[in-house]
């Protein structure tokens, strides 16, 4: 049974950084697309970005392209975010999540993280 579990959040400045981290326990990540979601207070959960088993696929919501990246270490079992030039709406508690998938972004998943907050507040 995959287990993941996010870490890295924080309280952090606008115009700030973080880089969350979700490692998984149990089956190798390799053959897993991984996702990031997010949802803030009052908010449906949304899509932050995906990175497939491959890693050659990594599309990214509007709202933070060009500011976060999703990587992955397989050696490591472990899929980052670093979020650069964080804005006051990026603050929500994020959400990793995983399917086994052959190729490109799942629409549904499987596995699901219990979450780290993010806050950006100045």
């Amino acid at each position: 049974q995959l287990q993941l579990v996010e870490s890295g959040g924080g309280l952090v400045q606008p115009g700030g950084s973080l880089k969350l981290s979700c490692q998984a326990s149990g089956p190798r990540l390799n053959y897993y697309s991984i996702g990031w979601f997010r949802q803030a207070p009052g908010k449906e959960r949304e899509v932050v970005s995906c990175i497939s088993s491959s890693g050659a696929s990594t599309p990214y919501a509007d709202s933070v392209k060009g500011r976060f990246t999703i990587s992955r270490d397989n050696a490591k079992n472990t899929v980052y975010l670093q979020m650069n030039s964080l804005k006051l709406e990026d603050t929500a508690v994020y959400y990793c999540a995983a399917k086994t998938m052959a190729t490109g972004c799942p629409s549904r998943y499987d596995y699901w993280g219990r979450g780290t907050q993010v806050t950006v507040s100045s």
